[in-house]
């Protein structure tokens, strides 16, 4: 498994919207279903098989960053 970005080039919508999307999934405890009802009131229509589809291509990527940015017992 390699360690690099998946690139987002060629995909129907802009990165902002996946990035969004995912972070969604990834962060908060939703299923594929409640986070597209997050992203209707925002405007933005997309299927259950796209949301799997981004969430298996992009989704690691963004645990890594989420599980990154975790705060620490020694945070203030």
């Amino acid at each position: 498994m390699s360690s690099a970005t998946p690139s987002y080039q060629g995909r129907r919508y802009p990165m902002k919207i996946i990035s969004h999307y995912v972070w969604l999934y990834f962060r908060f405890p939703l299923s594929f279903h409640e986070a597209e009802e997050l992203m209707l009131q925002r405007g933005v229509i997309i299927s259950h098989e796209t949301a799997r589809l981004w969430c298996a291509t992009f989704g690691q990527a963004h645990a890594n960053g989420l599980r990154r940015r975790r705060p620490q017992p020694r945070d203030k």
